[in-house]
């Protein structure tokens, strides 16, 4: 094994053993919570769904990529790569519209009273489980043609219409329908990451306006920074803005990609890496930004214990 294939293997293998472990701690963390009937924040069955999908694309890619930079090329078969494949674009699919609801339900909830969505407020919190579950379904179904096209690299059927992707391959008969497979993805994409900007210059500006707004108050108790919702908003925009840099970043490598049949393979890891990049780092943002992790808990459970 080439030396360059070892530290490609290890890079891919600690990626996707410390974005797993982070993933259930935080899960471990929220459903602690749950069973112990603490008060849970609606954001917060947001975020146990989208820590689900972090989990399903790192162990259906970072787990085929470490064993494919390993030597083992053709270790799945026709089945193991239909499963795998479709495991993963669920999983991205979910992460991608569990963040963008995130994005938009935080939105909602810090605008005026005054405005437009004051209404909507109220009602919102209501309609989280079930977005939850659409946004699976929604993708489950999307997706659900890829074991069509998805095959083994064991397979020699229409070699001449393959094309490679790593440790399996897709078969397209029709550039048509591939088009049209293509486009749809790109829809789902494109609309999440449309509202996941929108809501983010939405919440940018709201906070704006309550920081000049409260300047003038010197008091801790009164102080933006004391605000458990403004603490809550700019958690999610440092996570929505993550998100979206990676996003672009894997954008641009497979913009690159698709112009080589035989592409580079240094360009070929890095296309694979990004992509897990945000399942990786999302749950320590989260930490990192959540006092819950350290008070919340013990405070929550203190007073139910109590009552």
């Amino acid at each position: 094994m080439a030396s360059k294939d070892l530290a490609t293997g290890i890079i891919f293998l600690f990626q996707t053993t410390v974005g797993f472990m982070g993933n259930i701690f935080f899960l471990s963390h929220y459903s602690v919570l749950y069973f112990t009937r603490c008060r849970v924040r609606p954001t917060d069955l947001i975020l146990k769904h989208l820590t689900v999908a972090n989990s399903l694309v790192l162990l259906s890619k970072g787990v085929p990529q470490t064993m494919a930079a390993f030597g083992s090329k053709h270790f799945f078969s026709d089945i193991g790569c239909k499963l795998v494949f479709y495991v993963h674009r669920v999983g991205r699919g979910v992460c991608i519209g569990s963040t963008c609801l995130l994005s938009v339900f935080q939105a909602i909830m810090i605008s005026p009273m005054t405005s437009r969505w004051a209404e909507l407020r109220l009602q919102i919190p209501k309609y989280i489980g079930f977005s939850n579950i659409l946004c699976w379904i929604l993708n489950m179904l999307v997706n659900s043609f890829i074991p069509v096209f998805v095959t083994g690299n064991s397979n020699n059927k229409n070699k001449t219409k393959k094309k490679e992707l790593g440790f399996c391959s897709a078969i397209i008969s029709n550039q048509i329908t591939g088009s049209l497979v293509t486009a749809l993805w790109l829809a789902y994409d494109v609309l999440c990451v449309g509202f996941m900007i929108w809501a983010s210059s939405s919440m940018v500006f709201i906070l704006y306006r309550h920081k000049q707004q409260v300047k003038h108050i010197h008091s801790t108790k009164h102080s933006l920074r004391s605000s458990p919702e403004t603490r809550v908003t700019q958690r999610i925009l440092v996570l929505v803005s993550t998100f979206v840099s990676f996003y672009i970043l894997s954008s641009l490598f497979l913009f690159f990609l698709s112009f080589y049949d035989d592409a580079n393979e240094w360009l070929a890891n890095i296309s694979a890496l990004i992509p897990a990049c945000f399942p990786t780092v999302s749950p320590f943002i989260l930490m990192s930004n959540d006092l819950k992790i350290s008070g919340f808990h013990s405070f929550c459970c203190g007073r139910n214990r109590a009552g």
